[in-house]
């Protein structure tokens, strides 16, 4: 039997997908100098045309593999209400995912860290934090109303904190594997994060 023809929305995506693919192996073997459309249409199996037609040009591509990489980082918390539970499995899951860490969660890693000297990714990655950020200081806000975090924490300051630790473990686990053992380490990050956050009794 044979296969029923695809839709044009799901050859694009199809496309789309290759492409980001495609970004994302350039930028883990050869830094984000080496991006350019045609090389990732020649990476893909498109034309640059194509690259062209999907993204416009680099910057756009390189904003949608910053979202790309991001997405779904941590699966599972879509449906939690914001608060401390929900807080502490972004933790958990976060370095428990850095232990099987692919190319788009590398990839991002390495633009995140070539932001703080290149202006064309900075302002992309400013957005990303901001928004990662924003979702931490409703956790910390909802968890304050709901009394199972202290009313002394600062949402704002917490987040910050948050951010900055996943983002250096994350970055450890990609200069040097095997010494970051995530297993044990994201068991250890929650539960300090629990001791400093909870109400006390």
């Amino acid at each position: 039997m044979p296969n029923p023809r695809r839709t044009q929305r799901e050859r694009r995506d199809q496309a789309e997908a290759a492409l980001l693919t495609a970004a994302a192996e350039l930028v883990v073997e050869h830094g984000v100098r080496s991006l350019t459309l045609a090389r990732v249409g020649e990476r893909a199996g498109y034309s640059r045309g194509i690259v062209t037609h999907h993204f416009g040009a680099k910057q756009a591509l390189v904003e949608r593999l910053a979202r790309a990489t991001q997405a779904g980082f941590v699966p599972g918390l879509e449906d939690l209400p914001p608060g401390l539970d929900r807080l502490l499995r972004l933790i958990d899951g976060y370095v428990g995912e850095l232990g099987r860490i692919g190319v788009f969660n590398r990839a991002f890693l390495l633009l995140w860290a070539e932001a703080a000297t290149r202006p064309e990714l900075a302002s992309i990655f400013r957005e990303r934090d901001a928004a990662f950020r924003a979702d931490l200081r409703e956790d910390v806000e909802a968890g304050i109303a709901d009394g199972t975090i202290d009313p002394g924490a600062d949402p704002a300051e917490v987040a910050v904190a948050v951010v900055g630790q996943l983002r250096g473990i994350a970055l450890q686990r990609l200069l040097d594997p095997e010494a970051v053992a995530t297993a044990q380490l994201r068991h250890t990050v929650t539960d300090s994060w629990r001791r400093a956050l909870s109400r006390p009794r």
